[in-house]
């Protein structure tokens, strides 16, 4: 009877400290905008917003009659008509077509040259130049377009060329390239979207922050540590209170940002690009679960890291230089893509990316590949939690304000 009345108090201890912080924090506007509103909630909505002017924009220009200058025009007027039937408006020669794509007053220039007529009548190859800056990322697809006419028409005359020696046309390609593209238009959607785990990741990361650093830093500022140490409550029970709470807030984030882009990703035109995202439910309750070790983590973490700042502001600092470490596996997958190996999946936040991934593809998540991932972060969390509990125990942490 004892021993079940031992655990029932430090049970209840641990929930006075869990209530004593949810109650404090929901007070704090700081926190709840934070944890609620800033990431959670405006992340998703910008993000919608750019994807559906940046889209809507580039099937705009793809629609609308494209403005070249064109220099040397009178020297290859069936090159120009032929650009004229495939949407492209010849503007007036400018005096320096480098400069006037550098400067944006053209998104390109197509120069032709004085002799292109002589050598086209001799059968000669014949050179069209086209000025772009591949630095300017609005003016790929119109490159690409004026790029694409020019090559067709050089196509279709070569073809004619053969054709008036009574060659077959298919004489000047003997090799013919069949394109066969195994991509779904879901898998599609990850080019687009490659960034949406570290998204979750940082959304997770500042649900927790604020909170981790008012109950460490904000406490010791207030020089409130030294009476909540002071109190017969085992240092252990006020720690796994206030890391009940950061997790409870970082869960709470992290639910209101998979509720926001199961609502607003419905509002993303993925079809006008060829691509199907399914950012619903099963999405959400798969992106859930493969998170859950992560909070407790990122949890211990923050705790750890701002419990030895000696205000607020410099736990602020600390945390900041903090966030960037679950940059690194976005990172690495984007400009070093790598085969997939199972021993990648229990490596904490390099597993949840490749999770996510997959599931963003439509490929789903196995069963060893999710047992894995929750085993390997679980194993990180616990050690997390392990050396931030050795530090509570230590006076440093005390007296160290």
């Amino acid at each position: 009877m004892s021993a079940a009345t031992s655990k029932v108090r430090r049970a209840g201890a641990v929930l006075t400290v869990f209530l004593k912080e949810v109650r404090e924090n929901l007070r704090d506007r700081r926190t709840l905008t934070g944890a609620f509103l800033t990431g959670p909630l405006l992340g998703p909505l910008l993000f919608v917003l750019l994807i559906n002017v940046q889209v809507n924009r580039e099937l705009d220009k793809a629609d609308q009659p494209l403005h070249v200058p064109v220099i040397g025009a009178q020297y290859a007027p069936h090159l120009v008509d032929a650009l004229k039937q495939g949407g492209i408006v010849p503007e007036p020669a400018v005096a320096d077509p480098g400069a006037a794509v550098r400067q944006q007053d053209a998104d390109a220039v197509l120069r032709i040259a004085a002799d292109y007529g002589a050598a086209w009548r001799k059968g000669e190859p014949v050179q069209v130049e086209l000025f772009y800056d591949s630095s300017r990322r609005d003016t790929g697809s119109a490159v690409e377009r004026l790029g694409k006419l020019v090559e067709n028409y050089a196509r279709q005359q070569g073809a004619m060329r053969l054709v008036a020696r009574g060659l077959a046309p298919g004489t000047a390609w003997p090799v013919q390239v069949a394109r066969r593209d195994q991509a779904t238009p879901q898998s599609r959607a990850v080019l687009m979207f490659a960034m949406l785990p570290y998204f979750f990741v940082i959304t997770l990361f500042l649900g927790g922050m604020y909170l981790a650093i008012d109950l460490t830093a904000g406490e010791r500022e207030r020089q409130s540590l030294e009476p909540l140490f002071a109190n017969p409550v085992a240092r252990w029970k006020i720690l796994v209170g206030k890391l009940a709470a950061i997790c409870v807030f970082s869960l709470a984030s992290l639910a209101i940002t998979l509720l926001a882009f199961a609502v607003v990703g419905r509002f993303i035109p993925a079809a006008k690009l060829g691509m199907e995202l399914d950012l619903g439910w099963h999405f959400a309750g798969t992106v859930l679960l493969l998170m859950l070790p992560l909070v407790l983590l990122l949890a211990s973490l923050q705790t750890l890291v701002a419990a030895f700042a000696k205000s607020y502001r410099e736990a602020q600092t600390y945390l900041s230089l903090l966030m960037m470490v679950p940059l690194i596996p976005s990172l690495v997958l984007s400009f070093l893509p790598v085969k997939a190996q199972a021993w990648m999946y229990a490596v904490p936040l390099l597993g949840q990316n490749l999770g996510i991934m997959q599931q963003l593809r439509g490929d789903g998540v196995s069963g060893e590949q999710f047992a894995l991932c929750l085993a390997g972060t679980l194993v990180a969390a616990l050690f997390a939690v392990g050396v931030t509990a050795q530090l509570y125990r230590s006076e440093k942490l005390a007296i160290s304000g």
